[in-house]
């Protein structure tokens, strides 16, 4: 095996060479707790970062170089060279590289201030130049069969992703099993390692936009041992490694590696009507006002309706920007009506242009589209029929679209997007893009692409209105889509199960950077939910930021607060219940920009001493005080509940009993409520009954 040599040292990057095969390995200290590799075989990877970008860093659309060490603090580290190996170490890692192949072991601090070993390559062949040129680019771990997985965003399945394979790949994955699918719409290849043994956790993020793959021990060879890996289509390898030791300095130091948390407007947190059905009906707009008025009957308060995309139809089918006159006669008094009753209206918008769409010939006119091979549009499927995806690393296409966004939606009082199906499905390996003046791979910035396109709505938004916190959401994206978006996990199927995992998915997003989401209420494809599974729905999605009620029902039936009169009355009280506790999710959607927590938490995120709460569970954390324990199983009427340790005890918010932390119990459950608790000794601020004013209650 060829030995690397060390090239050139300069303050906080590390050049070595492998001169036999030609390849680099670049090492950059950036923080105490952040240390990056490259490996290439170029000295520099020209191809830039869209994700790297901490705290406030200001991200153009072109993108900033992977060299860039501006944003960073570079602090002082120790540099020790021998014959066989270099040591890099910081005040909280300590990296050792032997330079016969380039190996790498990753130690971190314990509490008594020594360094204990966390992560290391496989020793027998960790990546492409070790393997064969002809294996794609790679990274090989060991893998201890007691550590804990953690992370990878929107995925499928439980927290602990051990044992399981992973893709990553943007897809529209509508109607996918919450437990087995795989991939999902969102791309963000980083995990946090959790070592049970010595209670110690560190992340590692792959910062590439490709077709990849992470394999957790799903895969296991003779040869080789344990182990795990990360696999890529791309041409060179770069990723971070983040320090903890808790998870939760993982969790916000990755957060803030990947750019701060958008602030949302306090509105964003009500209940937000949608439905695919109301828009795709030739009255549509007689049935939106008839949904305004349901609401104020039933005195339910809504503050948002999310427009679908039937809107824009021609022939049943979707033309993005194009509005019905049929169905919406006059979009600016539709829009003024909705925003004059106190409801904003958040307008679907698509990245691609049907063939017969009547601004296609504008786009084709600047070459605004993504490009086969020849350099001409490249046709692709979208929904149910053909079209061209827009290129938003065409500067022309960017400002097309803000201008259609301007004139189209908020010149009529549309001031919010849903930036949707936006996965960017083009699976021609040489389809061709502008590159921003560079050309180049569609696949190269594939998991970027619907990250350019929130921005670009961001920014008229922003523009338009002057406010300080536009609303946009998003259903696709990468790692440090959260600092521009709202987002959800998708078109989700009608199901038990659906809502059970989809609360497990909710973990691995707050662990991963995102933070702001929710989940379709009530399930948006398939069946309609029975009375039961509806309400239970609506009874956990209560305490995420994003609260809608979201359908397409294979009956054309509506998922509607009073579509079911038995339940009726506990929906209400439901969705009053998240209506007052808004101040303090609120907060929490502050915290997450401030500081760079998660909303939604797995219990271990605040009793990592505590070692039952790494058992697979139903429960969740809303911010660090409140513990929700959602009823997720059809005809359940008791519920064992594991309360974490914590020293004061638990409340029951409804009874006001108060249990010892670290003990189990039992409930009864009836459909009035599902169980949460809160820490005792803590404050919450809630709106009072009437919703008119905010109150501090002591638990």
């Amino acid at each position: 095996m060829a030995k690397f040599t060390l090239q050139t040292h300069e303050p906080n990057q590390i050049l070595l060479y492998n001169q036999e095969q030609a390849i680099y390995a670049q090492i950059r200290v950036l923080e105490p707790s952040i240390i990056n590799v490259k490996i290439s075989d170029k000295e520099k990877i020209e191809f830039p970062t869209w994700t790297i970008t901490p705290g406030d860093t200001e991200l153009p659309f072109e993108g900033v170089s992977r060299d860039s060490l501006k944003p960073f603090s570079s602090p002082e580290y120790t540099f020790s060279e021998s014959d066989e190996t270099i040591t890099i170490t910081t005040t909280d890692l300590k990296l050792d590289i032997q330079k016969e192949g380039f190996y790498a072991t990753w130690f971190q601090k314990n509490a008594a201030g020594s360094f204990e070993q966390v992560m290391t390559d496989r020793r027998t062949q960790s990546y492409q130049h070790q393997i064969s040129p002809n294996q794609p680019m790679c990274h090989y771990l060991e893998r201890d069969i007691e550590d804990m997985y953690f992370g990878l965003g929107e995925k499928s399945g439980v927290a602990d992703r051990h044992g399981k394979r992973f893709r990553m790949n943007n897809i529209d994955a509508m109607g996918y099993n919450a437990e087995t699918t795989d991939p999902l719409y969102k791309h963000i290849p980083f995990y946090i390692t959790y070592k049970p043994s010595i209670h110690q956790s560190i992340g590692i993020f792959y910062d590439d936009y490709q077709n990849s793959v992470l394999d957790f021990g799903k895969e296991l060879d003779n040869y080789h041992g344990y182990y795990r890996y990360y696999e890529t289509n791309s041409d060179f390898l770069d990723y971070y490694v983040v320090a903890g030791p808790q998870i939760k300095d993982v969790t916000k130091r990755f957060s803030w590696l990947t750019g701060r948390p958008a602030k949302m407007p306090a509105w964003a947190i009500s209940y937000s009507g949608s439905t695919m059905q109301y828009t795709d009906l030739p009255d549509s707009q007689e049935r939106l006002n008839d949904f305004l008025e349901q609401c104020n009957h039933h005195d339910i308060n809504v503050r948002s309706f999310h427009l679908s995309s039937g809107y824009t139809s021609i022939d049943g089918k979707r033309y993005v920007f194009n509005w019905n006159y049929d169905k919406f006669p006059d979009p600016k008094a539709f829009g003024k009506h909705f925003v004059d009753e106190g409801v904003e209206i958040v307008a679907n918008i698509k990245p691609s242009l049907m063939l017969n769409h009547p601004l296609l010939d504008e786009v084709l006119a600047f070459d605004g589209f993504i490009k086969d091979e020849h350099g001409e549009p490249l046709l692709i499927q979208f929904w149910d029929d053909e079209g061209y995806y827009l290129d938003f690393t065409n500067p022309d296409t960017i400002n097309w679209w803000k201008k259609q966004v301007k004139t189209k939606l908020l010149d009529n009082h549309i001031n919010c997007t849903w930036n949707d199906n936006n996965e960017f499905e083009v699976w021609d390996e040489k389809a061709q893009v502008h590159g921003f003046g560079n050309g180049g791979s569609f696949q190269k910035y594939r998991a970027i692409m619907p990250l350019l396109m929130v921005k670009a709505s961001r920014e008229v938004q922003l523009a338009y209105n002057e406010e300080e916190h536009p609303y946009i959401i998003s259903r696709s994206g990468c790692a440090g889509i959260s600092k521009y978006v709202q987002t959800w996990t998708g078109d989700n199927r009608t199901s038990w199960n659906t809502l059970k995992f989809n609360n497990k998915m909710a973990l691995g997003l707050s662990l991963s950077g995102v933070y702001n989401f929710g989940h379709d209420i009530g399930g948006f494809s398939g069946p309609k939910p029975d009375p039961e599974l509806f309400l239970r729905w609506v009874q956990c999605g209560v305490f995420y930021p994003r609260f809608s009620i979201h359908s397409w029902n294979d009956d054309g039936s509506v998922n509607e607060a009073w579509m079911y009169e038995e339940v009726l009355e506990e929906v209400k009280e439901a969705m009053h219940l998240h209506e007052r506790l808004n101040p303090y999710i609120q907060r929490l959607v502050e915290n997450a920009h401030d500081h760079y927590e998660p909303i939604i938490r797995p219990t271990f995120y605040e009793f990592e001493e505590d070692n039952k709460t790494y058992k697979d569970t139903d429960d969740f954390m809303l911010g660090d005080k409140l513990l929700v324990c959602p009823i997720v199983e059809e005809g359940q009427t008791q519920r064992q509940i594991y309360l974490p340790k914590n020293p004061e005890g638990w409340v029951d918010y409804y009874t006001g009993e108060v249990y010892e932390g670290g003990s189990t119990i039992t409930l009864d459950v009836s459909f009035a409520n599902i169980p949460f608790f809160v820490k005792k000794g803590t404050s919450l601020p809630m709106y009072n009954n009437a919703l008119t004013e905010i109150e501090v209650q002591s638990f």
